[in-house]
């Protein structure tokens, strides 16, 4: 439906001192601190996890040597969403409005729009990341953070604690331990590390004190806050807004094929006339997904 002079009665009086509530600074672009971005030309991206071989046995003197077999593991499927949003004006709402171009004003807000919902999807792969009813599990059949993501032939693996636990001095310690045990298909360790600290906007001061200070947070001992002498998160904390859990945190990994998003078609604008009506119509549309490939790429607890 059409917006009309009947919705925009007070922009066609004289004597307006300002029209407002379209001029907000939004958060910009905060995907970007947890996803690795890639293009595709495809309807859907699909993602394979290989198994490599186990640990090499003890060749007794004469004996024949052992063989071990790698095969497929799991598939991470991403799927691409169609975001798109429109407005129509009236012939006469353009005509009779006295203090500025309305499609101007309205195009802002829809790219606004559109910007918003690309923030809330990006989020919402971290916000259901503890969440093991089904439509969020990933590749492997489980939650992206669960204690038993099955593997090909080794162990179950977790990237996440046993109890959750809030933010603070002693479970990122445990995080960052964590992260340094994880394991691959095959259960062989391998050389993971904390990256980057991903919080709520509820944990932007503990993150701050917890990264920042030279000495420990919360105790009268006169000891080095070790997490910033020994540099074990280097890329410090990002907040993402868009977070919905005040007490869930995350750390971003060095594993590569973690959490990704595939750009599939860039946001693109049209606007048209109707010649029947005069209408004038103004869309934006984008094609994209966000997901996980290896839960091995984040590590997170949900708070206590």
């Amino acid at each position: 439906m059409a917006i009309s002079r009947s919705q925009l009665v007070k922009e066609l009086e004289p004597g307006l001192n300002a029209l407002f509530g379209m001029e907000y600074a939004r958060y910009e672009n905060e995907h970007r601190e947890i996803f690795s971005e890639e293009t595709s030309d495809r309807a859907f991206e699909e993602e394979l996890m290989l198994t490599g071989f186990g640990t090499a046995p003890t060749k007794a003197e004469g004996a024949g040597v052992d063989y071990d077999s790698a095969q497929e593991s799991f598939t991470a499927r991403y799927t691409h969403e169609t975001i798109a949003l429109a407005f129509s004006l009236t012939e006469e709402a353009i005509e009779d409005n006295l203090y500025d171009r309305l499609s101007s004003r309205y195009t802002k807000a829809l790219a606004r729009s559109m910007a918003n919902t690309k923030q809330v999807k990006a989020a919402s792969v971290l916000n259901n990341a503890f969440d093991t009813s089904g439509p969020y599990n990933g590749g492997d059949g489980v939650s992206l953070c669960n204690t038993a993501h099955p593997t090909a032939l080794g162990p179950n693996f977790s990237n996440r604690p046993t109890v959750g636990a809030d933010l603070n001095e002693t479970s990122l310690e445990q995080g960052i331990i964590d992260v340094a045990g994880f394991t691959d298909e095959r259960g062989l360790r391998i050389s993971a590390k904390a990256m980057k600290l991903l919080i709520p906007k509820e944990l932007q001061f503990t993150a701050e004190r917890l990264m920042k200070s030279t000495l420990r947070t919360e105790t009268s001992d006169n000891d080095i806050n070790a997490l910033r002498s020994m540099g074990m998160v280097p890329q410090g904390y990002a907040i993402n807004h868009f977070l919905t859990d005040p007490d869930a945190w995350f750390l971003k990994t060095d594993a590569p094929n973690g959490l990704k998003m595939f750009n599939r078609v860039s946001m693109k604008t049209a606007f048209e006339g109707d010649f029947d009506t005069g209408n004038v119509k103004y869309k934006a549309r984008e094609r994209y997904s966000f997901g996980w490939s290896d839960p091995r790429g984040i590590y997170g607890s949900p708070g206590a």
